[in-house]
C-alpha cells in the first residue's frame, strides 16, 4: 500500500474522531428536575436574589456558590469553580454547564446576559416621544 493512501487513511480516522469528540459535548437546555445526576446538560435561569451569594476570595478565589432558579421555578444551589465574573449581582439571565451532584449543580462554565447599558436611555427616549 502507498504512504499517501495510509497518511490519507490516518487523517480520515482523525477527522472521525474529532467529529465524535465534538459530538459528545453538544447538550440541550434542561431543567434542573430533568438533570440527571453526573450527566453534563445546560441549564438556564435567573439569579435568586433573595438567597445569599458566597465568594470569599481569601479562602478559595476559584468557588462561587449561589442559589438560581431555572425557566420552570426549580431552586437548585449553584457551585461555580470560577471567579465572580463582574456585575454579577445585575444579571437578567445565568446559563451554566454542568452536573447535578446530589441537590448541588456544579459547573465551570457560566454565561451571563446583563442588562445593556443602553436601556436606561431607550426608556427616556420613549417616554419623550409618548409624553
Amino acid at each position: 500500500m502507498k504512504k499517501i493512501y495510509i497518511i490519507g487513511l490516518c487523517a480520515i480516522a482523525a477527522g472521525i474522531f474529532i467529529l465524535i469528540t465534538a459530538l459528545k459535548d453538544v447538550s440541550t437546555y434542561v431543567t434542573f428536575s430533568d438533570a440527571l445526576e453526573g450527566k453534563k446538560v445546560t441549564v438556564t435561569g435567573v439569579l435568586s436574589k433573595d438567597k445569599e451569594i458566597v465568594y470569599n476570595p481569601e479562602i478559595d478565589e476559584n468557588l462561587l456558590t449561589f442559589f438560581m432558579k431555572d425557566n420552570d421555578g426549580t431552586e437548585r444551589k449553584v457551585n461555580y469553580i470560577g471567579a465572580k465574573p463582574q456585575d454579577f449581582e445585575m444579571s437578567e439571565s445565568i446559563v451554566v454547564t454542568g452536573k447535578m451532584l446530589g441537590e448541588t449543580f456544579v459547573t465551570e462554565d457560566m454565561l451571563l446576559k446583563c442588562p445593556s447599558k443602553y436601556k436606561g436611555e431607550e426608556e427616556l427616549v420613549n417616554a419623550q416621544n409618548n409624553g
